[in-house]
C-alpha cells in the first residue's frame, strides 16, 4: 500500500473524468509545471450542459462559452473576483482555471482563501494580480495552506518575509511541505550554504522555490564544467546574484565568452560582480568598445585608471559617458553611429 498525505491526497483518474476535477487533481497534474511561465492553455474548454446547470441553476447561462465573461451576470464569485481586480480574461488561458471558478461559492469556498491571503500579507490592492496569476489557490484546502506557511515560520522565515515571498512567487503555497522542505534542501546541499544563507536566497527568488531543478542543476554545470568556475565561486556568484541559476544559458556562455575571452576579465573578477551576467550583452559590448577606442577600458584594480566592471554596467549612459568615459553623451552617441 502507499501512502497519500491529506494534502495530497488525490482521485484517481476515473473519478477526474465523470466530474468537474476537483483542485489536488489539477494540481498533481499542473505542478510540475515551471509556475512562472506556465504556458496558456486554450481558452477556457467548453463544459456541458448538465455541468453548467449544477454550477448555476438559472435559465440564462450560456450553457456553452469559450469565455468567462459571459458568466459574470450569473455568478457571485466571478462579480466579486473582477471587483477585485482578477483578469477573467487571463485566467482562462490557465488550464482548468475556468472551470474551477465556476464551481466555487464566494461566501462558503473564495471568502476564507481571501482571508487567508490577507492576513498571509498580501496586500487588498495585490489581491486582484494575485489570483489572476494563481487562481487555483481558491480551490485549495484552508488547513492545507495553513500548514504550508505554519512550515516556513517553523524554519524561521519571518512574517514580512513570507508574506515578500508569496506576493513575489503566487503559486508558492500550492506546492506540500514536503516539496518545499525538499528544495530548501537541494539549494542548501547543492550549494554548500548555510541554513541562514539559503533562506536569504529564497526570500530573494522565491521562484527557486517553485520552478523547475532541471535548468538550475545545468546552469550549475554550465558553471562549473563550460565556465571553469571553482565550486566556492560559483557559491558567491549564486549567492550574490541568485538569478544566474535561472539565466538562459546560451546568454550566460556568450557573456561569459565576451568578459573573460575578449575583455580579459580573469574568474576571481567575474566572482566579485556577478551582477555583470545580469546585464545586456549589448551593453557590455558597446560600452566597452568604446572605453577602448578611448584608450580607458583599464579592468585590473591594481591600474591607477581602473573600471570597475559594477561601473561598466551599472551606471545610466549620462554618468557612464561624464565620471567613466570622460567625454560627452554626444561622443558616444557618434561612436555607437560607427558601429
Amino acid at each position: 500500500g502507499s501512502f497519500s498525505s491529506p494534502e495530497n491526497n488525490l482521485p484517481s483518474v476515473q473519478q477526474e473524468q465523470t466530474k468537474v476535477e476537483t483542485l489536488p487533481a489539477l494540481n498533481a497534474k499542473i505542478l510540475e509545471e515551471d509556475w512562472d511561465d506556465i504556458p496558456p492553455s486554450s481558452a477556457l474548454e467548453v463544459i456541458s450542459e448538465e455541468e453548467a446547470l449544477q454550477i448555476i441553476a438559472e435559465p440564462l447561462v450560456p450553457i456553452q462559452s469559450s469565455t468567462l465573461r459571459d458568466y459574470v451576470d450569473h455568478s457571485e464569485t466571478l462579480e466579486k473576483l473582477v471587483h477585485l481586480g482578477v483578469d477573467l480574461s487571463q485566467v482562462e488561458k490557465r488550464q482548468k482555471a475556468g472551470q474551477l471558478l465556476l464551481t466555487l461559492d464566494f461566501e462558503k469556498d473564495v471568502k476564507k482563501i481571501l482571508l487567508f491571503l490577507k492576513d498571509v500579507g498580501v496586500e487588498d490592492n495585490q489581491l486582484g494580480a494575485f489570483l489572476t496569476k494563481n487562481p487555483y489557490i481558491l480551490g485549495e484546502d484552508l488547513e492545507a495552506l495553513e500548514t504550508r506557511v505554519a512550515y516556513l515560520k517553523s524554519k524561521k522565515f519571518g512574517k514580512s518575509e513570507i508574506s515578500q515571498m508569496v506576493s513575489r512567487a503566487p503559486y508558492l503555497l500550492l506546492f506540500s511541505v514536503e516539496r518545499l522542505d525538499n528544495r530548501l534542501a537541494f539549494f542548501k546541499n547543492e550549494l554548500g550554504l548555510s541554513v541562514k544563507k539559503t533562506k536569504d536566497l529564497v526570500i530573494r527568488l522565491p521562484r527557486l522555490l517553485t520552478g523547475k531543478l532541471e535548468p538550475v542543476k545545468e546552469n550549475l554545470q554550465v558553471c562549473q564544467i563550460e565556465l571553469g568556475f571553482q565550486r566556492n565561486e560559483i557559491q558567491q556568484i549564486v549567492y550574490k546574484t541568485p538569478k544566474i541559476l535561472t539565466a538562459s544559458k546560451k546568454k550566460l556562455k556568450q557573456t561569459f565568452d565576451y568578459l573573460h575571452n575578449i575583455m580579459g576579465i580573469p574568474h576571481h573578477m567575474l566572482t566579485r560582480f556577478p551582477q555583470v551576467f545580469n546585464s545586456k550583452l549589448l551593453r557590455i559590448r558597446e560600452r566597452h568598445m568604446f572605453l577602448a577606442f578611448l584608450g580607458r577600458a583599464q579592468y585590473d584594480p591594481a591600474e591607477p585608471s581602473y573600471i570597475s566592471l559594477d561601473q561598466l554596467v551599472s551606471l545610466p549612459d549620462e554618468v557612464f559617458c561624464t565620471e567613466i568615459a570622460k567625454v560627452s553623451m554626444q561622443d558616444f552617441e557618434n561612436f555607437l553611429k560607427t558601429l
